[in-house]
């Protein structure tokens, strides 16, 4: 039975340059890059060496400690240099894209009459699992372990995000196609949850378990609809997966070809005409960004939404996971007592000077300075104001700090990634960097717990 999620805490943060709904195709990337580090506590085992020849679909380098998860090229070409940083640590693989693709064919699968040993194999084969992820501990899924339920957002609140509705348009057969396969993997539910008055492509969709939601950010996170749903107790496992990454899974079942094709979405006050982009996964972001054009040099180049996405240069390459680029201003500059002004081109929900709370519907220019500096954590009560999890956020934040392994448990760590955290960190007044706290709470507990 399906179940409304209405969200009353939290906080949608308006900011301007919004992506236009239009669709264009990025020019073709010359070179591609995979960052292992995105795949978090993943060692690689290079698989292709520097000058390799790899089609798109072969894999490049898989997980040390499983060797069933693979992690494969998102184009034909060549690799032409694996970069390593200290103790020979690797950091990025580059590879120099042909004019045109070759694929590996893995094979057409029926997600209808497939078994669910099949469709795993298939997935791990094909190296669609590092889309899976699980929570606890927010990582690449357990491939020996079976969910309780499968969770997918289909709607995004975070700002200036991809809204996917608008990028999901015409990928029913394929979204239909991962669905029914990810069912069989599960004795429980695939729950989707989707803009209550929205038009998404999951409402007419079949084996899943449908969610109409509602609310201020972070309404859209995953992890705030697993917790309205069914939150995760100790010994339980759960799978999430971002919906254009079904898309591929689809694609993958439909056709036997790994395509990892993105629907990116340009925004941020920086870019001359923010729209969406057609592009795939580990493109250089110049290509597109260039094409929209910028308004000055001096920006931060976001690869994600500016509450969770990771800064890279303007020639820098996208990120595995990720379906928005943000241009925003870069904010080396300081303001001359700042601190004891009124202002009007700042969000605040606990300074009264601010005046956002006088007008709820304005659109910032924002950009990345803290306007502070680190501090002891302040006790203010503000963090559960924006927090809807119904958990205590100070309490696990101090626990994960001290590595308080039984109070982390006892506050609900199994059920949290860092990303549950990021409002939070954007309305402290401490500037203590929470999603980071959140993910070193986590690592400790799966060296620890396991």
């Amino acid at each position: 039975m399906s179940k409304d999620i209405k969200i009353k805490k939290g906080l949608t943060i308006k900011l301007k340059g919004e992506a236009e709904k239009i669709l264009s195709s990025a020019p073709r990337s010359r070179t591609f890059a995979i960052r292992p580090s995105e795949f978090h506590l993943i060692t690689p085992k290079m698989v292709v060496r520097e000058g390799g020849k790899v089609q798109a679909g072969d894999t490049i380098f898989f997980s040390k400690s499983n060797e069933l998860i693979k992690f494969v090229s998102p184009v034909s070409g060549t690799l032409t240099k694996i970069e390593r940083g200290a103790k020979r640590v690797i950091t990025e693989i580059i590879i120099e894209a042909d004019p045109q693709d070759t694929f590996k064919d893995f094979g057409m699968l029926s997600p209808d009459t497939a078994s669910a040993e099949a469709i795993k194999s298939h997935l791990l084969e094909s190296g669609c699992w590092p889309f899976i992820m699980q929570r606890p501990y927010a990582v690449i899924a357990d491939t020996e372990q079976e969910p309780r339920d499968i969770f997918i957002s289909a709607y995004s609140t975070a700002p200036l995000a991809n809204d996917l509705d608008f990028s999901l348009k015409g990928k029913e057969k394929e979204l239909q196609a991962a669905v029914t396969a990810l069912s069989k993997l599960t004795k429980g539910q695939v729950h989707v949850g989707v803009d209550k008055n929205g038009s998404s492509p999951f409402k007419g969709l079949k084996d899943i378990s449908l969610h109409n939601v509602s609310g201020p950010h972070p309404s859209g996170n995953v992890g705030t609809q697993i917790n309205k749903l069914g939150p995760v107790n100790k010994g339980e496992i759960v799978w999430t997966i971002a919906p254009q990454d079904l898309v591929i899974i689809g694609e993958l079942l439909l056709t036997g070809k790994f395509n990892p094709e993105r629907i990116i979405a340009l925004s941020g006050s920086e870019v001359k005409t923010p729209k969406y982009y057609k592009t795939r996964i580990g493109s250089e972001a110049a290509t597109f960004l260039y094409d929209s054009g910028l308004k000055d040099e001096n920006v931060r180049v976001i690869s994600g939404d500016v509450l969770t996405g990771k800064k890279i240069s303007p020639k820098g390459h996208l990120g595995y996971y990720s379906n928005t680029v943000t241009v925003i201003p870069e904010g080396d500059d300081y303001e001359l007592f700042g601190w004891n002004k009124p202002v009007f081109d700042k969000i605040s929900t606990s300074r009264a000077l601010t005046f956002s709370w006088l007008m709820p519907n304005k659109k910032y220019d924002l950009d990345t300075n803290t306007n502070g500096e680190h501090r002891a954590f302040v006790v203010t009560g503000i963090y559960e104001e924006v927090f809807p999890l119904d958990m205590y956020p100070m309490q696990m934040l101090k626990a994960c700090m001290v590595q308080d392994l039984d109070q982390m448990e006892a506050l609900g760590m199994y059920e949290v990634a860092p990303e549950d955290f990021s409002l939070t960190e954007f309305v402290c007044v401490s500037k203590q960097p929470h999603q980071q706290i959140i993910r070193n709470g986590l690592d400790l507990m799966y060296k620890e717990i396991g």
